[in-house]
């Protein structure tokens, strides 16, 4: 029986080899470039999302790498360009459609240029009848569950010189064995699992995510060891919801049980995970965290409304009074940890008074921080067709009174760290003020701080002497 679900969920080993096949295939045609020009051609990869897609870019830069191609963080520079998007809110979908448009100059300017769109966006049908129609001069499109078929479709392309355009694969699978080209050489990201069963009434991923399938415990573990064996000191393990891995595998390996096995590779790191579902939460695991070297003390838990009504509308499958009971007894079992949470604000038929549960809820769980949203509507999900929608100045409205509570909140979790001497991970120069350094806490809050080049990558004791909502300020002890 395990056999039979680990074939149901893999892709094939044969499938993978053929794939590998089709790399080979343009590697020498690109080797036969860098021959006639003196340099290779180039790749650029665009991501826009969550990190999954994150993880997922890693792997397209990783084939095309494997393909012979150099990458850029230009587009200008390009001679293959892949556009990673993203479905989660409306305003995404319109970004990715808006960046899309702008390369259109630059295939006038170069008929070789492929330009590639793939991801959770280009799931939806709709959205690929505006690609097919709208932008005629994007050659590839895919969806999530065809990543690994990428060098499929670009010799195909090559060959034949027509469009690819692809709607997803009629089963979604687990594909191991993608090259992974990892943009930094510190922090990682390794997929557990994939796809989504909750079917949260306002959520599109698991229509364009697929249903569950996990990874299985070896293939991750090997990962893993091989990453803290290079050196990589925060390793964060995704899933839409990592709570729920194993449940397909046949391993008899839950999620804690798998944060387990990974806390006994010897290293200097930390593993994070995301995304936490509250139903799924289980006190083993907190038990596993509290109990153990690696795992850093930092649980994002989505508590996304604290009103029970709203929660019942949103398919939460939890009420305040749970989800509440599992902060309590991460603060029993870790006194230190940092938890973090998402709120969505004006869900259909959202009253004034739901929404000040949500404000008193906030008030109780006293979260480290919170990534807030205006509720928008996803086509193709049941919130969207839900009577009662809010008026977008209203949804504005609470929405800035709820950052003005937040933001009280994380001030008061941040003060009394003040005078205190962390471990931060430094990340090298801020991106938004060059004259400092930045980095994360095992918590994952930014610390900036006076820093020295050698210190990107690895661990400093800074000690904390200013605090903000949103960061830290300290000095690096040498």
């Amino acid at each position: 029986m395990e056999e039979v679900m680990k074939k149901n969920r893999t892709v094939s080993a044969e499938e993978m080899e053929r794939q590998k096949e089709y790399i080979a295939r343009i590697l020498a045609e690109n080797e036969r470039y860098l021959a006639e020009n003196g340099s290779r051609p180039r790749a650029f990869v665009l991501t826009l999302g969550c990190q999954q897609n994150e993880a997922d870019s890693e792997r397209l830069a990783g084939m095309a790498v494997a393909m012979g191609y150099e990458m850029t963080d230009t587009p200008e520079e390009a001679r293959l360009i892949m556009v990673n998007t993203c479905a989660i809110r409306e305003h995404a979908e319109q970004r990715a459609l808006s960046l899309v448009g702008q390369y259109k100059h630059l295939k006038a300017k170069n008929s070789e240029l492929i330009i590639v769109i793939c991801g959770c966006m280009v799931v939806q049908e709709h959205r690929i009848n505006d690609i097919k129609f709208k932008y005629p001069y994007v050659d590839i499109l895919f969806g999530t569950s065809s990543i690994h078929r990428f060098p499929e479709f670009l010799y195909e392309k090559q060959r034949r010189g027509r469009r690819i355009l692809r709607s997803d694969e009629t089963e979604y699978l687990v594909a191991e064995g993608i090259p992974v080209h990892r943009e930094s050489s510190f922090r990682a990201w390794v997929s557990v699992m994939y796809g989504c069963n909750n079917f949260c009434s306002y959520c599109i991923v698991p229509y364009v995510r697929g249903r569950e399938r996990s990874r299985r415990r070896d293939e991750i573990v090997a990962e893993v060891r091989t990453l803290v064996a290079e050196g990589y000191r925060d390793i964060t393990l995704l899933g839409q919801n990592v709570n729920s891995y194993g449940k397909d595998t046949g391993e008899n390996c839950d999620f804690a049980d798998l944060l387990a096995e990974l806390d006994k590779i010897e290293g200097d790191y930390w593993i994070h995970f995301m995304t936490s579902h509250p139903k799924d939460a289980s006190r083993k695991l907190i038990d596993v965290m509290a109990g153990s070297k690696h795992m850093a003390r930092h649980f994002h838990l989505p508590m996304q409304s604290g009103s029970d009504r709203v929660l019942r509308a949103m398919n939460r499958r939890y009420d305040f009074e749970k989800y509440i009971g599992i902060v309590d007894y991460i603060r029993e079992k870790m006194p230190d940890a940092v938890i973090t949470s998402d709120i969505i604000v004006g869900f259909p038929q959202e009253t004034e008074e739901n929404f000040e549960a949500t404000l008193t809820a906030l008030g109780r769980a006293r979260f480290d921080m919170i990534y807030s949203f205006i509720y928008s509507p996803r086509k193709g999900t049941p919130a969207a067709e839900m009577e009662g929608q809010i008026p977008a100045a209203e949804k504005s409205r609470r929405f800035e009174r709820l950052l003005a509570v937040q933001n009280e909140i994380s001030l008061g979790a941040n003060q009394p760290m003040v005078g205190k001497t962390i471990r931060v991970l430094c990340d090298g120069i801020s991106k938004n003020n060059k004259l400092v350094y930045s980095g994360r806490s095992e918590g994952g809050k930014i610390v900036f701080f006076e820093g020295e080049p050698s210190d990107t990558g690895n661990f400093l004791a800074v000690t904390i002497e200013r605090a903000e909502p949103f960061a830290l300020y300290g000095t690096v002890n040498r």
